[in-house]
C-alpha cells in the first residue's frame, strides 16, 4: 500500500524548534557556546563543590538542556535518512570536538562529587534546597564510586568516545537499511520484508521471505554483524574489569536501579512460566491454522479469521487518542499537543531507519519535548506500536516537567513501564468496543494478537537476552561468567538457536526452525549491551500494575501519573509500593506472569473452543 493510502505522507517531523537544516550555522554557534560553557564550569566549580554544588548544578542544567539540542537533532535526522552524507559528517565532527572538551573540562565533577565527604554532603541537603532537589541523582551517582577511575583515565575515556564500539553500530544501521530483497519482482527493504511475516496469509509467502532474509544475512552483512558484536563484548569486557565490576551485567543493573538477584529471578521466571506458556499458546495457533507443527516463519503469522486490511494512520490515530482519552485526558491531551506541533514521523521510505522509538528530551529553557518515529505500514500491530511509542512520548514529557534536564531520564528497565501500558489501555478499549457488538471473532483475533505481543516483548527479549548473555561470556547453565570470545558466525548461528529453542521447545516440539539461524545478525539492541531484558521487565512491571486498575478505581490515574512524573528519582520498590506490589518478593514476576500472559492465553483457549475451533 502507498504513502497516500496509508495516509502517513504528511506525517512528517518538523524540527524547527532546534535548527532550519543541518547547514544552519546555529549548531555550529550552538556547539562553540557549549564549549565554551563547559570550560567556564570548570574554572568555575572544579575543587569548589563542597561550597557551590547547587550552583553546579544549576549550570550544569544549561550545559545538558544545549547538549540536548544539538545532539538530539543530529540523531533525529540520522534516523530520518541515515546513510546522508551531511548529517553522518556534522554528527561525527561535533561527536569528535565535543567529546574532547566534555573530557577535559567536565571529568572531574563526577569524581568530585563521587568523593565528597557524608559531612559535607549532608549540609548541603539541609542548607541548600537545589542540592536536596536532586538528592535522589547525586545519591546514584555517588553509588557508583567504586566503580570510578581516576580523573585522567575517564578523560581519556571520554575523549575516545566518539570512536568507540557504538561507531560499529551505527554503519551498521546504514548498511541494514541498505539491504534489499526481491520478492515477488519487488525489491523491498528489511522492514518491508519483515512485515510480510506478520501480513502474509500465505505460508509459502512467507517461508520465503524467511528464506531471502536468513540467506541475506548469512552472507557478508552476518560477518559485520558478528564482528559488530565482538567489537561490542569485548570493549565491554575490558572496561568492566578496570572498574571492578564482578560480572558484565552488574553496571547496567546498578544503572537500573536494580539488584542482580531481581534480574536473574526475572530470567528464571520467563524461562520457567513464561516460556510453557507460550509453547501452549503456539499449539493453540497451530490449531487455528490447521497445522500440527509450526515453521519459524509462521510465528507471527496472521490467523484465518484476521483482517489483514490495512489500517490508514489518520485512523490509528483516531483509535490511540479514544484508548488514551478513555484512561487518562491528561496523556490524550500531551499525545494531541505532539500531533499540532508535528512531532511524529511515519511514512516507511527508503533510507530511513528501520523499527520504531520515541526520543524524549528537555531543551533549552527547561522545555520537554518528545518525537515519535515509525515506520508504518498499516497493520493492526503497527497500530499498537503507535500506541506503545505515544506512551513512552508522554512518559518523557511528564518526567521533564516535573523533575528537569538532570533527572528526567527514567532507568531503562523503567522505560517500558509507560509504552507497555499505553498498548494495554488501547487492547481494552477495543475490548470493549467488541464485546458491546457481541464480536467474538473479532476480538478473539485482537486477544491473540495481544498474547503474541507479550510473548515477543518478554519470552522473545529472555531469549535474546540469554544470547546476549552468552556472548559476554556467560556459560550455557547461566552459573559461571568466563572471558568472552571472538566468536564465527557459525558458533553465533548455535548460541541463537540453542538460546532460542530452550524457551520455544526443541525442533520439532512445537517450531520447526529451518532458516532461522542467521536471525540474530539484524538485531541492533545487541550493540547496546543488557538492554533487551528491560522489555521483559517493563512488560511484566506494567502487567501487575494495570492489574491493579480495577481494584484501586479513582484513586489509580493520580499514582500512575506521579509514576511517570518521577523520571529517575525512584527506584523499582518505591515506584510500585503505592500500589501494593514489591518486586524484590521471590513471586513477583510469576505472579505478574500469570496473571498476564497465563490469564490472557486461558481466555484466548476459552473463546476457541466456544467457536468450534479448539475441541
Amino acid at each position: 500500500m502507498t504513502e497516500q493510502n496509508l495516509k502517513t505522507e504528511d506525517v512528517r517531523w518538523d524540527l524547527s524548534l532546534f535548527y532550519l537544516g543541518i547547514s544552519d550555522p546555529q549548531i555550529d554557534a550552538d556547539a562553540e557556546k557549549l564549549a565554551e560553557l563547559e570550560k567556564a564550569f570548570n574554572a568555575k566549580h572544579k575543587g569548589n563543590l563542597g561550597q557551590m554544588l547547587g550552583q553546579a548544578i544549576t549550570d550544569l542544567w544549561e550545559i545538558d538542556m544545549l547538549e540536548n539540542k544539538i545532539f538530539v537533532y543530529l540523531r533525529l535526522m540520522t534516523s530520518l535518512n541515515v546513510a546522508e552524507p551531511s548529517v553522518k559528517a556534522k554528527r561525527a565532527e561535533l561527536s569528535r570536538k565535543l567529546s574532547q572538551v566534555d573530557g577535559e573540562y567536565m571529568t572531574f565533577f563526577r569524581l568530585e562529587l563521587t568523593h565528597l565527604d557524608d559531612a559535607s554532603l549532608a549540609n548541603l541537603y539541609s542548607s541548600d534546597e537545589v542540592v536536596a532537589r536532586h538528592r535522589p541523582w547525586i545519591e546514584h551517582l555517588r553509588s557508583f564510586r567504586p566503580h570510578i577511575l581516576i580523573e585522567e583515565v575517564e578523560s581519556a575515556l571520554t575523549k575516545r568516545r566518539s570512536f568507540g564500539p557504538h561507531t560499529w553500530g551505527g554503519f551498521f544501521d546504514e548498511l541494514e537499511s541498505d539491504l534489499e530483497f526481491e520478492l515477488g519482482g519487488e525489491k523491498k527493504t528489511l522492514t518491508e520484508t519483515l512485515n510480510i511475516l506478520s501480513k502474509s496469509k500465505d505460508a509459502d509467502e512467507r517461508a520465503e521471505a524467511m528464506r531471502m532474509i536468513n540467506d541475506t544475512l548469512g552472507g557478508w552483512f552476518g560477518k559485520y554483524s558478528a564482528q559488530t558484536l565482538y567489537m561490542v563484548t569485548g570493549s565491554k569486557n575490558v572496561e568492566q574489569g578496570e572498574r571492578k565490576y564482578k560480572h558484565p551485567m552488574e553496571g547496567p543493573n546498578k544503572r537500573n536501579r536494580t539488584p542482580d538477584a531481581v534480574v536473574e529471578a526475572l530470567h528464571t521466571a520467563v524461562m520457567d512460566v513464561a516460556g510453557p506458556l507460550a509453547r501452549r499458546y503456539y499449539r493453540l495457533k497451530a490449531a487455528h491454522l490447521g497445522l500440527k507443527t509450526l515453521r519459524w516463519s509462521d510465528r507471527n503469522a496472521p490467523l484465518p479469521i484476521t483482517d489483514t486490511a490495512n489500517v490508514p494512520f489518520d485512523k490509528a490515530m483516531e483509535i490511540v487518542l479514544a484508548a488514551y482519552e478513555s484512561f487518562s485526558p491528561t496523556l490524550a491531551d500531551i499525545i494531541r499537543e505532539s500531533i499540532e506541533a508535528k512531532r511524529i514521523d511515519v511514512p516507511a521510505v527508503k533510507g530511513k531507519e528501520g523499527g520504531a522509538f520515541n526520543n524524549s528530551t528537555v531543551l533549552p529553557g527547561n522545555k520537554p519535548a518528545s518525537f515519535t518515529f515509525m515506520n508504518y505500514l498499516g497493520s493492526s500491530r503497527d497500530v499498537m506500536t503507535l500506541a506503545h511509542e505515544l506512551g513512552h512520548g508522554v512518559h518523557g514529557i511528564l518526567a521533564g516537567q516535573a523533575q528537569g534536564p538532570l533527572m528526567y531520564g527514567y532507568p531503562t528497565a523503567y522505560a517500558e513501564t509507560a509504552s507497555v501500558f499505553g498498548e494495554m489501555t488501547t487492547f481494552n478499549f477495543l475490548r470493549r468496543q467488541m464485546m458491546a457488538d457481541g464480536n467474538q471473532r473479532g476480538f478473539l483475533e485482537l486477544l491473540m494478537e495481544k498474547i503474541e505481543d507479550s510473548i515477543n516483548k518478554m519470552v522473545r527479549q529472555i531469549a535474546f537476552s540469554n544470547f546476549e548473555r552468552r556472548l559476554h561470556g556467560m556459560d550455557a547453565s547461566y552459573q559461571r561468567w568466563e572471558e568472552p570470545k571472538k566468536l564465527s558466525v557459525k558458533e553465533l548461528d548455535e548460541i541463537w538457536l540453542q538460546t532460542t529453542k530452550e524457551i520455544y521447545g526443541r525442533g520439532g516440539e512445537v517450531f520447526t526452525y529451518e532458516n532461522a539461524e542467521h536471525l540474530w545478525a539484524y538485531i541492533p539492541h545487541f550493540h547496546r549491551p543488557f538492554y533487551v531484558y528491560c522489555y521483559a521487565f517493563g512488560e511484566l512491571l506494567t502487567q501487575s500494575i494495570y492489574a491493579k486498575q480495577e481494584s484501586m478505581g479513582d484513586k489509580f490515574e493520580p499514582l500512575y501519573l506521579d509514576l511517570l512524573r518521577a523520571g529517575m528519582t525512584k527506584d523499582v520498590v518505591e515506584l510500585t509500593s503505592p500500589f501494593g506490589l514489591d518486586p524484590t518478593s521471590a513471586t513477583f514476576w510469576a505472579d505478574g506472569i500469570r496473571v498476564g500472559l497465563g490469564a490472557m492465553v486461558k481466555e484466548a483457549e476459552a473463546l476457541s473452543r466456544s467457536l468450534g475451533i479448539l475441541s
